[in-house]
Formats: structure tokens, sequence, C-alpha cells
């Protein structure tokens, strides 16, 4: 049984293979629209002569600036311009500008790929989930820093929990040799943060600095944790674990309509995501579409009633194979 379930998944890993392959024109024009979007929403934010329409502009610069992030974690990938040195010049520089470190992002990013729903796995780069078990047998002080990890107001505050602490901060005081990237990424983030205040006022660092990044690394962390942390999603032991089964029973597909689509880049179709990183993200929908076996995803939505359901789900219950509340495992014992 163990071998049909191994070969079924290097099978569909196999036939995936088709679709990570890139145009190069195709992403050229990705890379070089989005910069352009996020230009134009800068200095709608920065200029627009009317405050609401530079409220407008923040907003769309938030949206923009998730997909082109989405651009960088599929550079990361190999999956976009794998093979041009001036797009990985380019991306190394965002990534130190948005908070991304190449190195810290590639060592976290790819650990949570090959662990993703693992029980026994090492949370590094990943929200961790713990079973109604562990709960139970965890200690007040656990279960207060599992609490204060998963809660909605460390997804809020994205920029500062996830990206400058976590991705920068924490990772340069630890290992200050090998993450001296986050160490300049959190001091040039400082250093901008002051010069934007100083020399264009309060109003455009509202408006085009802090405020879409505030908002852009909120919805990208939400984005990132509901995509596998839904009421069905499946936490296996490393016995039962494969990689197929993590992508198709632990990503979900974002329902979205295409214009969330486009600034998401796509990234809803994570299920497919998960099963090759190589993909390009403009291509996922294709290889969905070409594979009965993607065809069928457990499902989530930026509706305020799944959000809220989302945000409600704490723990992974082995017994009934679903995400719960607190209080069930409390009720279940």
């Amino acid at each position: 049984m163990e071998r049909t379930a191994s070969h079924s998944s290097k099978d569909l890993i196999a036939r995936t293979r088709a679709f990570a392959t890139q145009d190069a024109v195709r992403s050229g024009w990705a890379l070089g629209s989005t910069y352009a979007a996020l230009a134009g929403a800068v200095a709608l934010a920065v200029a627009a002569p009317w405050w609401p329409l530079r409220i407008v502009g923040g907003f769309i610069e938030a949206l923009v600036l998730i997909r082109a992030f989405i651009l960088f974690h599929d550079a990361m990938h190999g999956a976009l311009l794998p093979k041009s040195k001036w797009a990985k010049a380019l991306f190394q520089v965002q990534g130190i500008l948005t908070l991304t470190p190449a190195r810290i992002w590639n060592d976290t990013h790819n650990h949570h790929h090959a662990n993703t729903a693992r029980i026994e796995a090492d949370s590094a780069g990943t929200f961790v989930t713990w079973t109604t078990e562990q709960w139970r047998k965890a200690t007040g002080w656990q279960r207060l820093g599992y609490v204060v990890e998963r809660h909605p107001v460390t997804l809020l505050f994205g920029y500062v929990t996830a990206f400058l602490i976590s991705l920068c901060l924490v990772p340069f005081v630890k290992n200050p040799k090998r993450y001296w990237t986050s160490g300049l990424a959190f001091g040039l983030h400082v250093a901008l943060s002051v010069a934007v205040w100083h020399f264009f006022g309060l109003a455009v660092y509202l408006c085009a600095f802090v405020g879409p990044l505030f908002v852009a690394y909120a919805l990208g962390t939400y984005l990132f944790y509901a995509q596998h942390n839904f009421d069905d999603v499946a936490i296996l032991p490393d016995a039962d674990w494969t990689h197929a089964d993590a992508a198709l029973e632990a990503s979900s597909y974002l329902r979205c309509g295409p214009v969330m689509a486009w600034f998401t880049g796509n990234i809803g179709y994570h299920h497919v995501h998960h099963l090759n990183p190589r993909i390009p993200f403009y291509r996922l929908p294709e290889a969905m579409a070409a594979l009965p076996e993607l065809q069928g995803p457990h499902v989530t939505a930026l509706t305020l009633k799944d959000i809220v359901g989302c945000l409600r789900l704490n723990l992974w219950d082995p017994a009934r194979r679903r995400m719960v509340r607190y209080s069930d495992a409390v009720a279940s014992y």
C-alpha cells in the first residue's frame, strides 16, 4: 500500500513537470508591469491632490506589493527568470528593501515546503500547529506562546512580527555572519522610515510607506496562515507523510476573482504550488486545469465568514481528522 501511494505521488509530481517551464518574455512582462504598477500606485499615494485618493493609492500599492513579493517568491524557487543575472540582482535588492532577504527566506521557506503537515517537524518557516494531545500536555507558558503565535493580532501586525522580527532582527542576532543581509534589511528599513518622514512628511510616510507595508504584510501573513490552516487539513506523522499528500491535503485552493488573483500572483493555487514549486505563478491555473487530481482541492476564501472561521481553528484533532478550537480539546479529553 505504501509503495502504491509513493508511486502515485511520484507519478503525479512527474506529470506537473510539463508546466515547470517558463516563457522568458512572459516572465519579463510580469516583472516590468508589476514594477510599473507599483510606481504608479506610489505616485498616486504621494502626489494625489485629494487625500482620499492618496489613501486609495496606498491601498493599491499594498496589493501590488503582494504581487511583487510573489514574483520574488517564484524567483527564489527557480521558477522565474532563473538564468538572468540582472533579474537575480534585482530580486536580491527587492528582498532587502521588502524585509525578505534571500538567504533567510530560502532557509526558512524551503524548510516549510519540505515539512508541511508533518507532526514531528520543526516549525521553522511556518506557523506551528499542535495536536489536541500536545495542547493537553503543554505547560501554561508553552500554551501562551502557542496562542500568541497564532493570534489574529499577531497576523494583523505581520509587518512587525513576521517580517521585521522573524525574518530580519532575530536571524541577524542569532547568526550575524550567515544572516548579515537580514541586519542590513532591518537597518536600511529604519533609515528609510526616518528619511521618508523627515523629508516628505507624516502624510507621505503613512500613505506611501508604512501604511501600504502594514496592509500588504497583514494580508500576506494571513494568506500564508489560512492556506495551511483550514478545517479539514491533514497533519501527518512521518510514517504516513508524502510530498503529494502534504500538497493536496494540507494546502488549500483560495477561491477569488481575477482581480485578486492578479494582485496575489495566483498564490491561491497553493496546492499546485506545493506539489511543484518550480511552476511559474502564471502557469498554475493551467496545471490545475490539466490534471484531474488537482481539481478537487480544499477550498478557502476571503469572505468575512471564512476569515473568522479560519481564525477560530486552533488545534488539529487526530481523532476527528480536522482542526478544532481550544475548547474542543478540553471538552473531548
